[in-house]
This record gives structure tokens, C-alpha cells and sequence, in this order.
């Protein structure tokens, strides 16, 4: 049953809920483990399921199927099963300590950070998907926090701040086809637009890097071996990314790769090889667990009304052209934060923001460019995206340990604003 036109504020409780016990905990007992986040998401989806009573119990269950089978929700699930496999074989085979050392032996400590960063970018502009990008290198940076003693939180926090980059610069991107096709304008006129806005922000989140992670890092004692052999996999893996093979492709082709390296190099026996890829696939259920429950409470919170009460609610204040630009950035920057999702978040704002941008003369490049890069903004920064909660997992790290080295999706927000407030028209 499908609530009024003008929406539900009550809908939103669910997620207020788990920002409240999830994060209320951890500041409380000073300890983010304090908390599980899948406890946080059931607790939230009890919550979900006791709203509502005029939609029946076995409906709700339907509502929740529809969600979870959703095919960004399931292609996501996947991805971080094949993720969980290469991770697990290439770590017995020797790769991650192989290129975190070839990288340390070509770069100082000092600039390992900012190293992460910018391949991070580089990535993620090729690849197209952030978590495609942190799921190849979250394993380097743990490895390069363990040989330079910088925070293991700065080191993942840098992977998905380059990450985010080319989430919403990408040609392949999800959310860039998305954002162009709802406003319809031009891939590259969007694009141009796009990087004036962000390149500042990219720039000084270098800057931010270079001089946390300097006053950080040690010095390293140990003898930097490695063998280029065992850094194939990973090379594999980033060159197919950068030339734009399908993320799910390129993790099943480097985990087959990373085997045979393995048991070629007498790292593990052959029968220890499906045991290797079996382990890293177990250390990713509990986000995969987490992706479908989110799903779950997202598919009910927008049944009762919680996406059309925010759509409403921006449209109903804007005034004016700027007014405008910022009514469509918050617009969907809030639907984000209520579905972890940017790109469901510009399929869903996309209409909507067209019609405010035709009422207030905003142009379609720029209403295109702020629905990416709010909702990347958002996706960035949320505790409970499939980004945070990939790098914490990967990490075995509380997403809040890495919230506070997220400059690029912070300074990318400001730049937008100031883009807005003052760029002549």
C-alpha cells in the first residue's frame, strides 16, 4: 500500500534509529566495536517492520524481496564475494607483501599515502565503481600501514577518498549514465563541468595527505624483498581496471592468477588453494549480510512514503536559480543518506531535479553535475555505504575510524557550494 504523493516523515525513523544506537554506542563506551553494525541494521529493520500495520506482515516480506533482489544490490554481493576471493589467494601467495614493498622500495614512506590517493583516483576513473576500486587496493594499504607505521584508519581513508573520485567522474560509471540520461545533456559537457568543481578539492586532499601521513610515518627497519612474480595478480587486477574491464571479470581473472603464482611459488600447496579463496570469501559475509539488510529497510522506508516526504519537502522551498542548484544538491543528498545507494539516489531525485532545474533555468550540465556530486558526497561520507563499510571490513576497522580522514567527499561539498554561491552566471 503506497503512501500519499507528499510523503511520510515518520518513514525516516528506521535509519534515525541505527545513526543513534550505532554511533550513540560507540561515543558512549568510547569504543566503536561496542556496537556491531549488523546488530544496528536488524534492530533498525525490527523497527521497519513495525511500522505501517495497515500494510499486512506477509506484504511487507514481498516488499523486502523486491529490494534485496534489486540488480545493483545483488551485482554489489557479488563483487564482494569476488572480492573476498582474490583478497584471501592473493595474501597466501605473497602479493600483498610483495607490492606494498616494490612500492615502499620506489617511494618514500612519506608519500605512500599520497600515493594511494592518486592510483586510487586513477582507478576508480577507469574502473568506474568506488567499490570495485577499494576492494583491488584495500589490501596495499593495510600492508603499507603495517610497514610505515602510519594509522591503518589514514592509509584506507586515502583509498576511498581516490575512490570517490572517480565515482562521479567516470564515463563508465553507473551514477554518471545515470545523471546525464535523467537531466539530458551530453557526457562530456557534464564531465567538464564536473572536474572544475572537483579538481580543487582533489588537489588540496593531496596536500592533506602528504602532511598527516608525513609526521606519521616511521622508519622502516626491515629489508624491503619482493618478487615481481607475486605482484602480477595485482598488476592484472589495476591495468584491467584502467582499462575498463568489468570489475567482476577482473577479480575472478586475478584470483585464478593469484592461485597459480601461489602454488607456483610453493606458497601454498594445490590442495590448499580452494581453502586460501574459501577464507577470503568468508571474510565477506558480514558485508555482504549488512548490503542486504540495508537493502531491506531501504525498500520499506521508501514503501511508506520516506523518499516522496523528501522530495517534497526540497521542492517545496526553493527560490530562485541558486536557490535551485542548491535545492537539487540537497535534494539528493538526502536521498542518499536514506538509500546508501548513489545511484538509486539519481534514478530516484533525477525526475524531480529536471523539473526544478526547467523551473529556475539551470542548466542541464549543471544539474547533472550537482545530482553526482552530492550523492557521492553523501555515499562518501554515510557510515552504513557499501564504501565505508567495504574499506572498515577489509581493514577489520569500525567505518568510524575512517570517517574523520574523508577530506575529498568533505572538500569536494565545499567546493560545490562555493561553486555555487559565487561562479558568474
Amino acid at each position: 500500500m503506497k503512501q500519499k504523493k507528499n510523503g511520510n516523515a515518520i518513514a525516516l525513523l528506521p535509519i534515525g534509529v541505527f545513526l543513534v544506537i550505532f554511533i550513540g554506542a560507540g561515543i558512549l563506551s568510547h569504543d566503536f566495536y561496542t556496537m556491531p553494525a549488523i546488530v544496528g541494521f536488524l534492530i533498525a529493520l525490527m523497527v521497519a517492520f513495525m511500522q505501517n500495520r495497515r500494510v499486512r506482515f506477509a506484504d511487507k516480506l514481498a516488499i523486502i524481496s523486491k529490494g534485496i533482489g534489486e540488480e545493483n544490490i545483488v551485482t554489489m554481493c557479488l563483487i564482494f564475494l569476488a572480492a573476498g576471493a582474490f583478497s584471501g589467494t592473493i595474501k597466501a601467495a605473497g602479493g600483498v607483501e610483495s607490492t606494498v614493498n616494490l612500492g615502499l622500495s620506489i617511494m618514500p614512506a612519506s608519500i605512500a599515502v599520497v600515493g594511494l590517493f592518486i592510483i586510487g583516483c586513477f582507478i576508480s576513473l577507469s574502473m568506474g565503481t568506488s567499490v570495485g576500486t577499494i576492494t583491488a587496493m584495500a589490501p596495499i594499504g593495510v600492508g603499507i600501514a603495517e610497514k610505515t607505521g602510519i594509522a591503518l584508519p589514514i592509509c584506507m581513508g586515502a583509498i576511498v577518498c581516490g575512490a570517490m573520485f572517480g565515482d562521479n567522474l567516470s564515463m563508465i560509471s553507473d551514477t554518471t549514465i545515470a545523471a546525464v540520461r535523467t537531466q539530458g545533456c551530453e557526457m562530456k559537457d557534464k564531465f567538464k563541468e564536473n572536474f572544475l568543481i572537483v579538481l580543487p578539492a582533489a588537489v588540496l586532499t593531496a596536500i592533506l595527505f602528504f602532511f598527516l601521513a608525513r609526521g606519521g610515518a616511521g622508519n622502516i627497519d626491515k629489508d624491503l624483498e619482493y618478487q615481481i612474480i607475486r605482484v602480477v595478480p595485482y598488476l592484472v587486477v589495476l591495468i584491467g581496471a584502467l582499462i575498463g574491464i568489468n570489475v567482476f571479470v577482473v577479480l575472478i581473472a586475478g584470483t585464478v592468477l593469484a592461485a597459480i603464482v601461489g602454488v607456483g611459488t610453493g606458497a601454498f600447496a594445490l590442495g590448499e588453494m580452494f581453502q586460501k579463496m574459501g577464507e577470503g570469501v568468508t571474510s565477506m559475509y558480514d558485508i555482504t549480510v549488512i548490503s542486504i539488510i540495508v537493502a531491506a529497510i531501504v525498500a520499506l522506508v521508501k514503501e511508506y512514503g520516506g523518499i516522496d516526504f523528501i522530495l517534497n519537502m526540497i521542492k517545496r522551498n526553493i527560490k530562485g536559480q541558486k536557490g535551485g542548484e542548491f535545492g537539487i544538491s540537497a535534494l539528493v543528498f538526502l536521498v542518499d543518506c536514506c538509500t546508501a545507494n548513489n545511484t538509486v539516489a539519481i534514478v530516484m531525485a533525477g525526475p524531480i531535479a529536471k523539473e526544478i532545474s526547467e523551473e529556475f533555468e539551470v542548466s542541464p550540465r549543471r544539474s547533472a553535475s550537482l545530482l553526482d556530486i552530492f550523492a557521492s558526497v553523501g555515499q562518501g561520507l554515510i557510515p552504513y555505504g557499501a564504501q565505508l563499510l567495504t574499506a572498515a571490513g577489509l581493514a577489520s576497522l569500525s567505518p568510524v575510524q575512517i570517517m574523520p580522514y574523508l577530506f575529498y567527499p568533505i572538500l569536494m561539498g565545499i567546493s560545490a557550494v562555493l561553486f555555487i554561491l559565487f561562479r558568474r552566471r
